[in-house]
């Protein structure tokens, strides 16, 4: 065994550093660097396995090569979450289904339902809505879970409510912000800092500061209507699929920069015009699940956040559904798709895995039959 105690490796050029090949042991108490730089500068050209640090997302993140590309080596939460027992004990981020449609209540229940995305198996009573709301979606950050909009008994056209729980702990929501506008069907994403909210009736984009509060504000327009659709983040990037502008169905699919104020840009087509689907992400890939096109399908397609380009085929469901629109509950490997209707509600929770493609499995099922429920995490890819 050889041991070298040196300051700094380079070649003769100071270029860059030797190649050191067969075991290497590392035994410094201190730390070494690896190399670092923003999402934008990632080379695209490097061994599989290459390290760095992303100063955009504070992670380190590793070359799987040019198909995957780039990954973030981020643990699942292994800190308990509360409650739970079997499948849900605790470990791994959580994935909630709040509000919905439960067969014979089609104006809204106040359920909220939670499983563990790593452990697979049946969901869970986590809790109540403060108002029953159904057709309503929902994005969440590492601490809190958010519903927004939808139909309630008394407005069946919409509300302008946003309804707030905490990941950590079993128990009812309470009254959080408010919206631009009264509305339903639309669709939610968010990254650690900022929620954002699509009109569905306009082209208004919306957002809020998730942790200091206030109501929604302007950030921007999409080019055009979208109702029922679908969206996602990266941790720079959320994409929205237009999904349904009355009397069209739309394939097209829209980008903005979390962080910044403006109009979003052409991103590229889902493989199918539809409405109703599922979106998710981890930090990588996008994936859209499901929807009425029209006539419900099973298809999954997918696309990756970091480059503009169509979607490509993923697999398929275990069934066709839909009624799942806006988000889904993700973890930085799986998105998982809870409920949904075909020519009625249903109750089964598919899985799929972001770093390969192929058919969902499934997952489990949820305490009901429910459709048109807000779906969001405390891990996907935004975070």
């Amino acid at each position: 065994m050889s041991e070298v105690r040196v300051n700094n490796l380079s070649n003769e050029n100071n270029t860059g550093g030797p190649t050191i090949s067969g075991i290497t042991t590392y035994s410094g108490r201190h730390f070494f660097v690896p190399p670092q730089g923003d999402t934008a500068s990632r080379p695209s050209d490097c061994e599989p396995g290459s390290l760095r640090f992303n100063t955009d997302t504070a992670h380190l993140e590793y070359f799987r090569g040019n198909t995957i590309g780039w990954v973030e080596m981020e643990a699942e939460l292994t800190d308990p979450l509360g409650g739970g027992t079997g499948s849900n004990t605790g470990l791994g981020n959580r994935g909630l289904f709040m509000g919905g449609n439960r067969g014979s209540q089609p104006s809204g229940v106040t359920n909220i339902d939670f499983i563990t995305i790593p452990s697979m198996g049946n969901s869970q009573d986590f809790g109540d809505m403060h108002t029953a709301v159904n057709q309503t979606s929902a994005f969440g950050s590492r601490k809190r879970a958010v519903s927004c909009g939808g139909n309630t008994p008394s407005d069946q056209y919409g509300n302008n409510n946003t309804y707030m729980t905490i990941f950590a702990s079993l128990g009812n929501a309470s009254d959080f912000y408010t919206l631009t506008t009264t509305s339903k069907e639309s669709t939610s994403f968010s990254n650690d800092i900022r929620g954002f909210y699509v009109e569905p009736q306009v082209t208004q984009i919306t957002h809020v500061t998730i942790e200091t509060g206030g109501n929604f504000q302007d950030f921007g327009t999409l080019s055009e209507k979208t109702e029922q659709g679908q969206s996602f983040t990266s941790s720079t990037r959320g994409v929205i699929v237009n999904a349904y502008s009355a009397p069209s169905f739309n394939a097209t699919c829209e980008f903005i920069t979390l962080m910044t104020l403006g109009n979003a840009q052409d991103f590229g087509d889902t493989t199918l015009a539809r409405y109703g689907a599922s979106g998710g992400s981890n930090a990588t890939r996008g994936v859209v699940a499901g929807g009425y096109a029209p006539g419900v399908v099973n298809i999954i397609d997918f696309c990756t956040i970091a480059t503009t380009g169509n979607f490509k085929d993923f697999g398929d469901l275990t069934q066709a559904k839909y009624g799942i629109q806006g988000g889904s509950a993700s973890s930085r490997t799986r998105m998982v798709v809870m409920g949904g209707y075909t020519n009625t509600t249903v109750n089964n929770i598919d899985s799929i895995e972001f770093a390969t493609t192929g058919n969902a499995v499934d997952f489990g099922d949820m305490t009901s039959v429910v459709s048109g429920g807000g779906q969001c995490s405390n891990g996907h890819g935004g975070l």
